[in-house]
């Protein structure tokens, strides 16, 4: 069964629904470990980083959008772990997955109409592609 579980979250509604799937296998397992990974994007982190007052209000900001997913592990008496990744989402987490051996991975679907999908490519898409191990897309 799956005692090892990656969960990619990024802070959104759709990692909080990722979230419940990841506690719902979990919690079916005994001795069962989620591994929070949560990616800081470089491109993205420049203008983060210019609109903070500093290094502690970047770190606090990062983990106020993580808050509700902890909230959500820590009322259900898991054991987890949070893992800060840099890089572009997509391929960060594929190179984590991989490396370290996944059970299964479970990530949030961002809901990219057809256009953007084609043009830019989902991160679940190129993590389905790309991981050696089951994925759960959950929408």
């Amino acid at each position: 069964m799956y005692k090892n579980i990656l969960l990619a979250v990024d802070g959104s509604e759709h990692s909080l629904r990722a979230t419940k799937e990841a506690i719902k296998i979990a919690a079916l397992v005994n001795d069962c470990t989620i591994e929070i990974v949560y990616v800081v994007d470089y491109s993205k982190s420049k203008d983060e980083v210019l609109h903070s007052q500093g290094k502690e209000e970047l770190e606090l900001s990062r983990r106020k959008k993580l808050l509700p997913i902890e909230e959500q592990l820590k009322s259900s008496n898991l054991s987890y772990n949070l893992k800060l990744l840099h890089g572009e989402s997509g391929p960060a987490i594929v190179v984590y997955a991989n490396k370290e051996n996944f059970d299964l991975v479970i990530i949030g679907s961002r809901g990219l109409n057809s256009l953007q999908e084609m043009v830019l490519g989902s991160v679940s898409h190129k993590v389905v592609k790309r991981v050696k191990c089951p994925v759960l897309i959950v929408k």
